[in-house]
């Protein structure tokens, strides 16, 4: 196929193209700077100029592709509002251009907070008010667009992404861990994030274009669960610093914006994007590779 990748110099879309080259197929990137453009074009990725806030841009750019994957998102989480407003934008620009054309549209979005009791699944439905929504609603007008023949696929994000450079959410604790002198969780710290290796994530991307059905969440979780206080100490083993709880007051000054976070139980199960995609993780999981590799020694 001749696909359309937005967020293609990121984390996560980096390790796509990869994926995707390994399947036979053709790669046009977005690049909204001459860096970004310059990188994709070192990588043989054809090149796209355009921002994600460009609605015109995506959906001409969507329009002469046989398949998109969208995987841009800001990183600016204190403009977390306006970031989901443009995603919104970008996911109904790229649906619209897609309509009545049976293509495959993957849409990347993120998992809910543990509301249900119990982890999240695909059948369950994405969050639509306060803060959830922001990726809510973008997931939402992905799937409705299976409605418009539009073979759209949303494709769920555990809170941590990780590989050797970065871990996702993770990234900011040992940040704050380095900073500060201590590695610290909230209450008890049995609280549990998700978590998925980047390069198994991209696998469930290339599947979800390749395999995908139309009105379909995809779970691209390879650990349902790992506790904040695991991750804690293993950061904390590893750069040589305090491992501390924190009462819910005394998060707020240690972990500023990403208090709320911190405090979040985050589960969720892959079983069935497992059985439907025939997907099986295969790199190290988050606390493998925090106590292996994927810190320096010493803060």
């Amino acid at each position: 196929m001749r696909v359309f990748l937005t967020g293609a110099t990121g984390f996560i879309g980096s390790a796509i193209i990869d994926e995707l080259r390994l399947g036979g197929h053709r790669i046009t990137g977005l690049a909204r700077s001459d860096d970004a453009a310059a990188t994709l074009a070192n990588w043989g990725v054809e090149v796209r100029r355009g921002d994600v806030g460009e609605s015109e841009i995506l959906a001409e750019a969507a329009r002469v592709s046989d398949g998109v994957i969208h995987c841009a998102f800001g990183h600016d989480f204190s403009k977390y509002i306006q970031m989901g407003e443009t995603d919104l934008r970008a996911v109904s620009a790229m649906a619209e251009a897609l309509a009545g054309s049976d293509k495959p549209f993957v849409v990347t979005s993120g998992m809910t907070a543990g509301v249900y009791g119990r982890p999240c699944t695909e059948a369950d439905p994405a969050q639509t008010e306060g803060l959830t929504s922001v990726r809510g609603r973008p997931e939402e007008a992905a799937l409705a667009a299976s409605q418009a023949n539009v073979r759209s696929v949303v494709v769920r994000l555990p809170p941590s992404v990780h590989d050797v450079d970065r871990q996702g959410l993770v990234s900011m604790l040992i940040m704050m861990a380095g900073q500060t002198g201590v590695s610290a969780y909230v209450g008890e710290g049995d609280n549990r994030w998700s978590a998925v290796h980047r390069r198994d994530a991209a696998r469930v991307f290339t599947l979800a274009l390749e395999r995908g059905e139309a009105g379909q969440r995809l779970h691209a979780v390879a650990e349902e669960g790992v506790t904040l206080k695991s991750i804690a100490e293993a950061i904390g083993a590893r750069l040589g610093v305090a491992v501390r709880g924190l009462s819910p007051d005394e998060a707020g000054a240690h972990f500023g914006f990403l208090a709320p976070m911190v405090s979040n139980d985050v589960p969720a199960s892959s079983a069935a994007t497992r059985q439907s995609l025939g997907w099986r993780p295969t790199h190290p999981g988050l606390l493998e590779g925090l106590l292996g590799d994927y810190l320096p020694t010493g803060s």
